[in-house]
């Protein structure tokens, strides 16, 4: 300010406000400050703390509190009452921080992480109901498949033209029993589908002494030995766009799961098949393919650049959300 009043005495204050960008106004309130403080209006429509009150205890009464500001607006308006505009009820909600969920009886439920560990077969099973295509648009059949995570071997399996709790538990009883499960021996994973959290299966279960988990919802990675089962399935080069019946759907798992059970080498337990880990035969297969890598070494040691292979060993253990203890051993083996 002191520049543009030294300025103005050689070229004028219309000059100098110019030549250093300042506007004139702010230079004569410079030169002339006003005592009188500035005082901010109300405007003119605004509704009085009162009325807002109001509004605010008509949107929160038990008849309105899970209705929407247009809707309130309308039924008032039906019954000669005009309180505000809809805009106007929205910013008096937004300046309570109440535009979310307004009921208090409204709790978000809260589900816990399955946390599942197995060390051997037949500790912890995982089964799930996929659809596979009938003969024409919107009929399908359902493939129920229960499988070992340890082992990864289909230990059940059944097709049928619906989805039932009923089939369901004739199902995990006949699967329970040809492998002999013992009480307190078996956890039984699945999704939150109808059929699995059904009162007849959990009545079963209970009879059997298996303890059984949900996958969260919306949440497919809690269940994951299910859905890579039915990628493979579906992924095979041979699985048809549609099946003609249901006896083609059935003779063509029949054939699918001989295949997955006993030759198809899983890459998630040292490329053995799913058959002989379960029946307890990957030790003398992977001491086999040891004793012959060793042959192969010694015939031709520079081929393997004088390292001595080693083969891919099977996996400790399988687990769905690896366990907090599972990590706390891997962290003291690293250190």
């Amino acid at each position: 300010m002191s520049a543009i009043g030294e300025l103005s005495q050689h070229v004028g204050i219309v000059a100098s406000c110019q030549s250093l960008l300042m506007p004139r106004s702010s230079y004569y309130r410079h030169l002339n400050p006003s005592d009188k403080p500035t005082r901010q209006q109300m405007p003119p429509l605004k509704l009085s703390d009162t009325e807002r009150e109001q509004v605010l205890n008509t949107l929160n009464s038990e008849r309105f509190v899970d209705q929407a500001p247009a809707s309130i607006v309308a039924c008032l308006l039906d019954e000669g009452v005009y309180l505000c505009a809809e805009r106007t009820m929205y910013r008096i909600l937004a300046e309570h921080h109440q535009l979310h969920e307004r009921r208090r009886g409204h709790v978000k439920c809260h589900y816990a992480k399955p946390e599942l560990l197995a060390t051997a077969p037949n500790q912890v099973w995982s089964w799930d109901i996929t659809k596979l295509k009938g003969p024409v648009s919107w009929s399908y059949f359902y493939l129920y498949v229960i499988l070992d995570i340890f082992s990864r071997y289909v230990v059940g399996w059944m097709i049928a033209e619906r989805e039932a709790a009923q089939l369901a538990r004739e199902l995990i009883e006949q699967t329970c029993a040809k492998q002999n499960i013992e009480p307190g021996q078996l956890g039984l994973h699945a999704d939150r589908g109808p059929s699995m959290k059904s009162k007849l299966v959990a009545h079963l279960l209970s009879d059997l002494g298996v303890t059984k988990t949900h996958s969260r919802p919306y949440t497919s990675d809690d269940n994951p030995y299910s859905e890579s089962q039915f990628k493979t399935l579906k992924y095979r080069p041979d699985f048809p766009p549609r099946f003609g019946c249901i006896q083609d759907a059935r003779a063509y798992c029949q054939q699918f799961f001989n295949w997955y059970n006993h030759e198809h080498k899983h890459s998630g337990i040292a490329m053995l098949t799913p058959y002989s880990v379960h029946h307890q035969q990957a030790k003398n297969i992977l001491l086999s393919r040891q004793r012959t890598l060793d042959q192969a070494y010694r015939q031709h040691a520079n081929r393997f650049k004088s390292r001595k292979p080693k083969i891919k060993q099977l996996p400790e253990a399988a687990w769905i959300n690896q366990p907090k203890c599972v990590n706390s051993e891997n962290e003291k083996i690293k250190q």
